[in-house]
């Protein structure tokens, strides 16, 4: 059968299979590409995180988009007060497999104006009662910290504009500084260490999801040559075949 002689049916089916494999094709590259962006800023990461530590002075306005990208993932240590009250809790953050809440609380850096915003660790849920916070300890008077800078807490899936209150989705930290009033610094800290103050601080690596990239780069890779098959299948081969049998029951 001259494939030039197939009715309009077929050249549809043709254009929705190309459209059909094309996309699929593209989502399994852009699975890779997420992949490889990861492993990137894993190794910057690891670069930078093998640098000597910053002190607080670092965190003055950093208004170069680039000069706070390479302070990211930097190691550093600060000493000053925390400002318990203001203390906000991230909903729906897991570690060690478990459900609960990153605590983030602002330090007032000792011998000046300006606040970081520390993201202490993670504290677990009260599942019976979900407004019940856990119980967190803040030391008064100096403390230091030690961290890595980053440009703000990870962000999880959510409609609409971030809630405000102590328990809430998603947090972004220029918002947060016009909302507290607080001279808020350009990046926040993740507090390393040994948990303490009833908190955990076992952060995943930023690459630590590749795997899950892979694999749904070879999902969308499996569904691109299905649809080639099934396209080959129904619309080449069997008819081929069909036509060949008939021919051969007429001779």
């Amino acid at each position: 059968m001259n494939p030039l002689h197939r009715g309009p049916r077929f050249w549809l089916l043709l254009v929705l299979a190309l459209a059909g494999a094309a996309g699929t094709a593209a989502l399994g590259f852009w699975q890779l590409d997420r992949a490889a962006q990861k492993i990137a800023r894993q190794a910057a990461a690891t670069g930078r995180a093998h640098m000597p530590m910053l002190a607080a002075a670092t965190l003055v306005p950093q208004h170069d988009a680039e000069a706070r990208a390479a302070l990211e993932q930097r190691a550093i240590e600060l000493h000053g007060t925390w400002l318990a009250d203001r203390t906000l809790f991230l909903d729906n953050r897991q570690m060690a497999g478990r459900q609960g809440y990153y605590v983030l609380t602002p330090l007032q850096l000792a011998g000046t104006d300006s606040v970081a915003l520390v993201q202490r660790g993670w504290a677990p849920r009260d599942f019976e009662q979900r407004t019940r916070l856990p119980a967190v300890d803040s030391p008064a008077g100096t403390v230091t910290v030690q961290g890595v800078l980053a440009a703000g807490p990870g962000r999880l899936f959510s409609l609409g504009e971030d809630a405000r209150g102590t328990i809430r989705q998603n947090l972004d930290l220029n918002a947060f500084r016009v909302e507290s009033g607080l001279p808020l610094a350009d990046l926040m800290v993740v507090q390393t260490g040994p948990a303490s103050d009833h908190l955990l601080r076992e952060w995943p690596e930023p690459a630590s999801d590749v795997a899950r990239h892979y694999g749904y780069a070879a999902q969308w890779f499996a569904l691109c040559a299905l649809i080639a098959i099934l396209f080959l299948w129904f619309q080449i081969v069997r008819p081929v075949l069909q036509q060949r049998a008939r021919a051969g029951r007429d001779d």
